[in-house]
């Protein structure tokens, strides 16, 4: 499955394929997600696609500076993150399904992920 996804003013636009329907996010209460009211999906980096320029694309570092936060220089919206999971050494992309119109955010399973204890 093909999802799109966008900043709001769609300076920054992506594409990313999911192997099934996003249904599952995590709610993560870190003190940047809180914040800014974040619903995480993760997929493998090589699954997204930045359809938009490279430079519209602001990223801010908190903490261990371990994930780069992606937002739009123009709207401030943050469509996506990336970092490397520690796990497994893969690259991988946290979307935002709150980006992502196609979701039915009323449908998703959501588990809650305590990132202000990390």
């Amino acid at each position: 499955m093909h999802y799109q996804g966008s900043c709001h003013c769609g300076r920054i636009a992506f594409t990313v394929e999911a192997q099934a329907p996003i249904s599952d996010v995590i709610d993560c209460n870190c003190s940047m997600c809180r914040r800014r009211g974040s619903l995480l999906w993760f997929a493998p980096r090589e699954a997204f696609q930045l359809a938009t320029d490279p430079a519209d694309v602001a990223t801010y570092h908190f903490n261990k500076a371990h994930i780069d936060h992606h937002h739009c220089r123009e709207c401030g919206i943050a469509p996506y993150s990336e970092a490397v999971d520690p796990r497994t050494g893969t690259n991988m992309v946290a979307v935002n399904v709150r980006c992502v119109p196609a979701v039915d955010l009323a449908a998703l399973t959501v588990t809650s992920y305590d990132g202000a204890a990390l």
